[in-house]
């Protein structure tokens, strides 16, 4: 997987990041506040409610689709937001397709009708993270810890109940140990095999032509709808997902 440079997120809400003057308390400290996200979750649809118990899975960062050779799984990192956000689900309405959502904890906290929004139309949550730190293989345990967990308890608030099923580490940043505490929570570290590249802004054409290029290197797509103007992207979600269809592909999720 290829590291994604800064996005921004960093010096714009890392200060807004919960318990980060905590660090030297230690990981046990967030993961006995995270805890308490053990109640039961509300009902939710089908696609999104999977996620709800706590139940460990896998550590491995899984790439497959639950569709076999076949499936593609699309997966929107860095949102909500209040823009790109609704006009990403409506396309993936239009075409009747789910995804997956990697949420930044603190769009999720600010935008928590959005969070409901693409719960409510069946697609999946993922842990991107409070802060979008692309450097944290590099950081703390106790610091990675506060990361994954309370983007976890922000997301999962903003849902109204519904867990993150995944955790994608920003920037491909995982460590063996964010993998593992994720996991322990319930939610399967989430690699990607094409990188549409959209967040450069090259041009719909050549985000179209990339996905259509890498895509028989694995099914797990990249693309984000936050992180400045996603005009481009969503339009390339628009000629991409029926094409993907008239050549055989089915989507699907990543692998749990």
């Amino acid at each position: 997987m290829a590291r994604h440079g800064g996005r921004g997120w960093n010096s714009k809400v890392l200060g807004a990041a919960l318990g980060v003057t905590l660090l030297a308390a230690g990981a046990s400290v967030w993961t006995a506040q995270a805890g308490a996200l053990g109640s039961p979750s509300p009902k939710a649809t089908t696609s999104a409610a999977r996620g709800s118990a706590l139940k460990p899975v896998a550590e491995d960062i899984v790439h497959a689709s639950d569709q076999g050779a076949r499936g593609v799984n699309i997966t929107i990192d860095d949102g909500p937001d209040p823009v790109w956000t609704p006009q990403v689900l409506d396309v993936l309405r239009q075409y009747g397709v789910k995804a997956t959502f990697c949420m930044v904890g603190t769009q999720a906290q600010a935008h928590p009708d959005l969070v409901k929004q693409v719960v409510a139309a069946g697609h999946r949550l993922c842990d991107h993270s409070v802060s979008h730190d692309t450097t944290m293989d590099k950081k703390p345990q106790a610091y990675q810890a506060q990361q994954i967990l309370d983007a976890e308890r922000m997301i999962t608030q903003a849902s109204g109940g519904v867990r993150p099923m995944y955790y994608r580490a920003p920037g491909g940043a995982f460590t063996p140990y964010s993998r593992h505490l994720a996991a322990s929570r319930g939610m399967r570290p989430l690699g990607w095999n094409v990188d549409s590249k959209d967040f450069e802004r090259p041009g719909t054409a050549a985000i179209v032509a990339t996905v259509e290029q890498e895509l028989p290197g694995g099914p797990t797509i990249l693309f984000h709808d936050a992180g400045g103007d996603r005009s481009q992207t969503v339009e390339a979600l628009r000629q991409i997902l029926p094409r993907l269809k008239e050549q055989g592909y089915s989507y699907g999720f990543p692998v749990r």
